[in-house]
């Protein structure tokens, strides 16, 4: 942490919490009688409540996208390279509102939170949440704040899912959609990467059925080997062999099974850090949620059909290197707008770091996409 916060950041921030006391049903069936969402923001909100912007986080994100919460922090808010003064989400004209989502484990309802019919905590008893009800709960957030149309709708990952189902289920309530990283569903291989994930898990001795902790413990090793596999689909080959080569933390090969390679030891570095600030029943949560995204489904799979109701402009980005979510993935959503006669604009953006790449300050990236916000800008101070 530097002795002076820097310029161009929101400084020290506090969450907020909302308290919603009245039922919320849910896709799956089941209803929750009452739920919290954890929330930050950043900026100002105008006299008309225009300028409003909503970030939707990615499977292992939260609410705290930008800014310190204290001057100790070791490190800002995830999404710090695009929100801020002057940056690409420029705090200096949008009131930017990041949720940790429901079902998440920063403070939102979800499994690590206590059940109010039982006063026990939810553990593996939580409800399976879809993007869809993420997007249900996040409009009741906007109407306490009341904010009526987002100026933009912003996520990568499957945080870009939420922002074009947004687009899809409340067309009126949002003027841009900026969908970055994304895919209109998950291909199968995707739901292989996170159904060994959510194997990893469940085969720890300590998961106990996702009752751990009511005995007092933690799946650490299968949350951690889950993690590992993740992180891997996030980078690139190309980006691993950069950053780490096949470098040997001892400058000599050991002829055993230990950790040798700096890789090896970046994972296990990443697997143990995960593991103390994430929840393992959230992790499943999260990867159901992600496979079961697919908005063409209720369209007879005509994703062009899904986006009919769209009316807000959009934009699409995606990362040459990422082959978790690779470009024709995007290139999907954008054809199908075009199709269903929709404003769409698209840039592919070439970079290294795979996946990740959304969360990077990669140059011609943030050219693009400051650029686009501008605009967004300048329809809100007409």
């Amino acid at each position: 942490m530097p002795d002076s916060l820097p310029a161009d950041s929101v400084g020290i921030v506090a969450p907020h919490t909302l308290h919603v006391k009245t039922p919320l049903t849910l896709d799956c069936g089941r209803t929750l009688p009452e739920f919290t969402l954890i929330y930050e923001t950043y900026g100002q909100l105008n006299a008309d409540k225009s300028n409003a912007v909503l970030i939707c986080h990615a499977l292992s994100g939260d609410h705290h996208a930008a800014g310190y919460h204290d001057l100790d922090d070791r490190k800002p808010g995830w999404w710090e390279s695009a929100i801020g003064p002057g940056k690409a989400i420029d705090t200096n004209h949008f009131f930017v509102v990041c949720p940790n989502n429901l079902g998440g484990c920063k403070g939102s309802t979800g499994p690590t939170t206590i059940n109010p019919e039982t006063g026990q905590v939810y553990g593996p008893d939580f409800p399976i949440v879809t993007v869809n009800d993420w997007v249900n709960s996040q409009a009741i957030l906007a109407d306490t704040l009341g904010v009526s149309q987002w100026a933009a709708v912003i996520g990568g990952s499957l945080g870009g899912m939420q922002a074009l189902q947004w687009a899809i289920s409340l067309p009126n309530r949002l003027r841009h959609a900026l969908i970055i990283a994304a895919a209109p569903k998950l291909s199968a291989q995707n739901i292989a990467f996170n159904e060994v994930a959510r194997t990893a898990i469940k085969s720890d001795p300590d998961f106990h059925d996702g009752h751990y902790a009511a005995h007092n413990t933690l799946p650490r090793q299968g949350l951690g080997l889950a993690r590992m596999l993740g992180h891997i689909t996030y980078l690139s080959d190309e980006a691993m062999g950069q950053k780490f080569g096949r470098e040997l933390r001892s400058g000599a090969i050991q002829y055993g099974y230990g950790v040798e390679f700096q890789i090896e030891s970046y994972l296990r570095y990443q697997s143990s850090s995960f593991v103390e600030r994430f929840d393992a029943n959230t992790y499943l949560l999260m990867t159901k949620s992600l496979d079961y995204f697919d908005p063409a489904k209720a369209f007879n799979d005509d994703l062009s059909a899904a986006m009919q109701p769209i009316t807000a402009k959009t934009l699409v980005m995606s990362f040459t290197s990422d082959w978790r979510f690779s470009p024709l993935r995007s290139l999907e959503i954008v054809n199908a707008m075009l199709t269903a006669g929709k404003q769409v604009s698209y840039a592919e953006i070439e970079a290294n770091q795979g996946h990740d790449a959304f969360l990077m300050p990669i140059p011609r990236y943030m050219e693009i996409f400051s650029t686009y916000m501008q605009q967004v800008a300048r329809e809100v101070n007409l």
